[in-house]
Protein backbone atom coordinates (compact mmCIF):
# COMPACT_ATOMS: atom_id res chain seq x y z
CA UNK A 1 0.00 0.00 0.00
CA UNK A 2 0.97 3.53 -0.64
CA UNK A 3 0.49 6.47 0.59
CA UNK A 4 -0.54 9.88 -1.33
CA UNK A 5 0.66 13.36 0.27
CA UNK A 6 -2.62 15.30 0.54
CA UNK A 7 -1.39 18.06 1.81
CA UNK A 8 -2.35 21.18 -0.65
CA UNK A 9 0.78 22.55 -3.09
CA UNK A 10 2.46 25.56 -1.97
CA UNK A 11 1.92 28.25 -4.62
CA UNK A 12 4.74 29.53 -6.59
CA UNK A 13 5.93 32.78 -6.17
CA UNK A 14 4.77 35.47 -8.96
CA UNK A 15 7.65 37.59 -11.02
CA UNK A 16 6.29 40.18 -9.42
CA UNK A 17 7.45 39.33 -6.14
CA UNK A 18 10.55 37.77 -6.78
CA UNK A 19 12.91 41.04 -5.75
CA UNK A 20 16.91 40.66 -5.67
CA UNK A 21 18.51 41.75 -2.75
CA UNK A 22 19.50 45.48 -2.12
CA UNK A 23 23.55 44.88 -2.32
CA UNK A 24 22.61 42.42 -5.44
CA UNK A 25 21.01 44.86 -7.38
CA UNK A 26 23.53 47.83 -6.13
CA UNK A 27 26.52 45.62 -7.58
CA UNK A 28 24.42 44.74 -10.76
CA UNK A 29 24.07 48.53 -11.01
CA UNK A 30 27.44 49.40 -10.89
CA UNK A 31 28.88 47.13 -13.15
CA UNK A 32 25.97 48.46 -15.61
CA UNK A 33 27.37 51.67 -15.49
CA UNK A 34 31.31 50.69 -15.72
CA UNK A 35 30.64 48.59 -18.70
CA UNK A 36 28.60 51.46 -20.31
CA UNK A 37 31.18 53.57 -19.72
CA UNK A 38 33.68 51.51 -21.50
CA UNK A 39 31.94 51.18 -24.18
CA UNK A 40 32.40 53.85 -27.48
CA UNK A 41 29.32 54.78 -29.36
CA UNK A 42 29.78 52.42 -32.02
CA UNK A 43 30.09 49.84 -29.34
CA UNK A 44 33.35 49.00 -29.41
CA UNK A 45 35.17 48.17 -26.06
CA UNK A 46 37.42 51.22 -24.71
CA UNK A 47 39.56 48.12 -23.30
CA UNK A 48 42.08 50.68 -22.35
CA UNK A 49 39.85 52.44 -20.37
CA UNK A 50 38.92 49.17 -18.83
CA UNK A 51 41.98 48.34 -17.78
CA UNK A 52 42.23 51.30 -15.31
CA UNK A 53 38.65 50.03 -13.87
CA UNK A 54 39.80 46.22 -13.35
CA UNK A 55 41.32 46.19 -10.22
CA UNK A 56 43.96 42.32 -10.80
CA UNK A 57 45.56 40.21 -7.95
CA UNK A 58 48.87 39.05 -9.09
CA UNK A 59 49.66 35.11 -8.78
CA UNK A 60 51.41 34.15 -4.97
CA UNK A 61 53.01 31.08 -4.45
CA UNK A 62 53.04 32.46 -0.55
CA UNK A 63 49.54 30.81 0.63
CA UNK A 64 47.22 33.98 1.35
CA UNK A 65 44.64 32.65 3.38
CA UNK A 66 45.79 29.04 2.97
CA UNK A 67 46.11 29.36 -0.78
CA UNK A 68 48.64 29.90 -3.26
CA UNK A 69 48.48 30.60 -6.60
CA UNK A 70 50.20 30.46 -9.61
CA UNK A 71 49.86 30.99 -13.89
CA UNK A 72 50.15 28.32 -16.01
CA UNK A 73 50.67 28.65 -19.56
CA UNK A 74 49.12 26.44 -22.11
CA UNK A 75 49.26 28.20 -25.20
CA UNK A 76 51.33 31.40 -25.69
CA UNK A 77 50.33 32.09 -29.44
CA UNK A 78 47.07 32.41 -28.33
CA UNK A 79 47.76 34.19 -24.69
CA UNK A 80 45.95 30.86 -23.37
CA UNK A 81 46.42 30.31 -19.55
CA UNK A 82 44.83 29.79 -16.35
CA UNK A 83 45.63 30.56 -12.72
CA UNK A 84 46.09 27.65 -10.32
CA UNK A 85 44.46 27.89 -6.85
CA UNK A 86 45.87 25.35 -4.87
CA UNK A 87 45.14 24.73 -0.89
CA UNK A 88 48.49 24.51 0.92
CA UNK A 89 47.66 21.33 2.50
CA UNK A 90 45.85 18.08 1.15
CA UNK A 91 45.88 15.12 -0.53
CA UNK A 92 44.33 13.90 -3.42
CA UNK A 93 41.85 17.15 -4.40
CA UNK A 94 39.23 16.87 -6.82
CA UNK A 95 40.02 19.23 -9.76
CA UNK A 96 37.40 22.41 -10.79
CA UNK A 97 38.51 24.03 -14.16
CA UNK A 98 36.34 27.61 -13.86
CA UNK A 99 35.10 29.68 -16.49
CA UNK A 100 35.11 33.19 -15.64
CA UNK A 101 32.49 35.16 -16.32
CA UNK A 102 32.11 38.62 -18.51
CA UNK A 103 30.06 38.43 -21.71
CA UNK A 104 32.51 36.85 -22.96
CA UNK A 105 34.18 40.05 -23.33
CA UNK A 106 35.52 41.56 -19.93
CA UNK A 107 36.99 40.24 -16.72
CA UNK A 108 39.94 37.38 -16.76
CA UNK A 109 41.17 35.10 -14.23
CA UNK A 110 43.32 37.29 -12.64
CA UNK A 111 40.44 40.04 -12.21
CA UNK A 112 40.32 40.77 -8.22
CA UNK A 113 36.69 39.32 -8.06
CA UNK A 114 37.50 36.26 -9.80
CA UNK A 115 40.51 35.38 -7.89
CA UNK A 116 38.76 36.14 -4.37
CA UNK A 117 35.97 33.52 -5.96
CA UNK A 118 38.16 30.93 -7.06
CA UNK A 119 40.29 31.35 -3.77
CA UNK A 120 36.85 30.27 -1.53
CA UNK A 121 36.10 27.86 -3.76
CA UNK A 122 39.31 26.28 -3.18
CA UNK A 123 39.67 26.78 0.54
CA UNK A 124 35.83 25.65 1.10
CA UNK A 125 35.96 22.71 -0.69
CA UNK A 126 39.03 22.27 -0.90
CA UNK A 127 39.85 21.39 -4.00
CA UNK A 128 42.63 22.71 -6.90
CA UNK A 129 40.65 25.26 -9.02
CA UNK A 130 41.94 26.39 -12.74
CA UNK A 131 40.56 29.38 -13.65
CA UNK A 132 40.87 29.80 -17.19
CA UNK A 133 41.98 32.63 -19.13
CA UNK A 134 39.85 32.22 -22.90
CA UNK A 135 39.90 34.58 -25.47
CA UNK A 136 37.62 37.55 -25.30
CA UNK A 137 35.39 38.81 -28.00
CA UNK A 138 35.29 40.87 -30.49
CA UNK A 139 38.82 40.25 -31.00
CA UNK A 140 38.24 36.79 -31.16
CA UNK A 141 34.88 35.69 -32.45
CA UNK A 142 33.24 32.47 -31.49
CA UNK A 143 34.29 29.38 -31.42
CA UNK A 144 37.46 31.17 -29.77
CA UNK A 145 36.58 30.50 -25.61
CA UNK A 146 35.17 27.04 -26.59
CA UNK A 147 38.14 26.00 -28.90
CA UNK A 148 40.45 27.24 -25.44
CA UNK A 149 38.37 25.26 -23.04
CA UNK A 150 39.14 22.15 -25.20
CA UNK A 151 42.86 23.15 -25.18
CA UNK A 152 42.46 23.30 -21.58
CA UNK A 153 41.32 19.84 -20.92
CA UNK A 154 43.55 17.94 -23.60
CA UNK A 155 46.25 19.82 -21.46
CA UNK A 156 45.56 18.43 -18.57
CA UNK A 157 44.79 15.01 -20.08
CA UNK A 158 48.51 14.75 -21.77
CA UNK A 159 49.86 15.41 -18.26
CA UNK A 160 50.72 19.28 -18.91
CA UNK A 161 49.67 20.13 -15.38
CA UNK A 162 52.96 17.78 -13.85
CA UNK A 163 55.20 19.56 -16.18
CA UNK A 164 53.55 22.91 -14.99
CA UNK A 165 53.35 22.50 -11.34
CA UNK A 166 54.70 19.36 -10.08
CA UNK A 167 53.28 20.00 -6.44
CA UNK A 168 49.89 20.54 -7.68
CA UNK A 169 49.72 17.72 -10.22
CA UNK A 170 51.15 15.55 -6.98
CA UNK A 171 47.75 16.52 -5.20
CA UNK A 172 45.35 16.59 -8.40
CA UNK A 173 42.91 13.72 -9.20
CA UNK A 174 42.43 14.23 -12.37
CA UNK A 175 39.07 11.39 -11.83
CA UNK A 176 37.39 13.93 -9.81
CA UNK A 177 37.52 16.65 -12.36
CA UNK A 178 34.53 19.40 -12.47
CA UNK A 179 33.82 22.16 -14.71
CA UNK A 180 32.36 25.07 -13.65
CA UNK A 181 31.76 29.02 -14.32
CA UNK A 182 29.61 31.97 -13.99
CA UNK A 183 27.94 33.77 -16.74
CA UNK A 184 29.04 33.12 -19.91
CA UNK A 185 32.02 30.92 -18.15
CA UNK A 186 29.47 28.71 -16.89
CA UNK A 187 28.15 28.88 -21.00
CA UNK A 188 32.02 27.85 -22.20
CA UNK A 189 31.34 24.94 -19.11
CA UNK A 190 27.82 23.43 -20.18
CA UNK A 191 29.83 23.02 -24.14
CA UNK A 192 32.71 21.96 -22.27
CA UNK A 193 30.61 19.06 -20.43
CA UNK A 194 28.44 18.29 -24.19
CA UNK A 195 32.01 17.60 -26.04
Amino acid sequence: MTETDTSPAKPRPSAASLKLPWKTRISVAAISTVTDFCRRSNGSLNRSLLSLIDARSPASATPVRGVRTADVTVDPSHNLWFRLFAPSSGESLPVIIFFHGGGFVFLSPDSRIYDAVCRRICRKIPALVLSVNYRLSPEHRYPAPYEDGADVLRFLDGNGLATADAAAAGLADLSSCFLAGDSAGANIAHHMGRR
